[in-house]
């Protein structure tokens, strides 16, 4: 059985470490928004017990400079590319994806809808992805946060809105202290919280997502290990991202690929299927 393996959205960066991007089935960018940003003041991560905090703000370069200087030296990669979309309006969703459905060598576009650590489009994330739709014809995945009560319902609306997949699920807001101070670690206060204790929320999430909805869906959040991608595949994750993991074990990809292997090959199964087939969840 083999999951496809991806990296969460702004947990690696292809350019400076394209072997480890090789590593994956597929390579996501940082969010790409309309104009450049600087992102957020520093101290922008921490690290917590359990995961890790960060408030980076979306930085980046914007889509002309990403179209012109980034977008070439990634498809020398040679492996699919999804483009991660962010802004703050339907204009910015519209104006991005409107520049990439021009151009080779783009899989997918990832609708970043979630991101905890900028203020957030007024429009509805269904808005957003049907604004989106009208601008291109590429494969559309919609990103959605942890932090909804009815990750089912946003589901059917976003794949009712012309999503063509789902990725789940984004950081969750946290709030980390200095011990000696007791103030904020982070700059801007709360950050995006990911790493293992994010592992529950996304095995419900991508659970409710994939009972409401017939898409593929993209599971992370926590994953670490090849049991950590066979539990998101067992309850409907069709593709697995790795995320924190990958700025302590670059090399993440390949042992949790030689451990969904062997757990399989142990257990009998052959295909996703086998591994649903054998959860029962009441």
């Amino acid at each position: 059985m083999r999951i496809p393996l991806l990296n969460a959205s702004g947990c690696l960066d292809a350019l400076a470490a394209p072997d480890v991007a090789r590593t994956l089935d597929a390579f996501v960018t940082k969010t790409i928004t309309p104009l450049p940003r600087e992102g957020n003041p520093p101290v922008r991560i921490a690290e917590t017990a359990h995961g890790m905090l960060n408030s980076i703000g979306l930085q980046g370069p914007g889509i002309d400079a990403f179209v012109v200087d980034a977008l070439p030296r990634l498809r020398e990669l040679g492996m699919p590319l999804w483009v991660s979309v962010g802004g703050f309006s339907v204009s910015d969703y519209t104006h991005v994806c409107e520049r990439l459905d021009a151009e080779e060598g783009i899989a997918t576009i990832e609708l970043n809808l979630s991101c905890p650590n900028v203020e957030e489009a007024p429009e509805s994330a269904a808005a957003l992805v049907a604004a989106a739709r009208t601008a291109t014809t590429k494969p559309l995945y919609a990103k959605l946060s942890p932090a909804q009560w009815d990750i089912g319902g946003a589901a059917r609306a976003v794949v009712g809105a012309g999503a063509d997949g789902i990725s789940l699920v984004n950081t969750i807001r946290g709030l980390a202290l200095d011990p000696v101070t007791f103030r904020p670690r982070l700059s801007r206060g709360v950050g995006g919280y990911s790493g293992a204790a994010l592992k529950p929320i996304a095995l419900a999430a991508v659970y409710a997502a994939a009972q409401a909805v017939d898409v593929p869906l993209v599971g992370m959040g926590g994953v670490a290990t090849g049991t950590d991608a066979l539990e998101l595949a067992a309850v409907g994750a069709s593709s697995v991202a790795l995320g924190t993991i990958l700025f302590s074990d670059p090399g993440a990809a390949e042992r949790v690929r030689d451990e969904i292997e062997a757990l399989s090959a142990a257990r009998g199964w052959m295909a996703e299927r086998d591994v649903r087939s054998d959860i029962v969840v009441h």
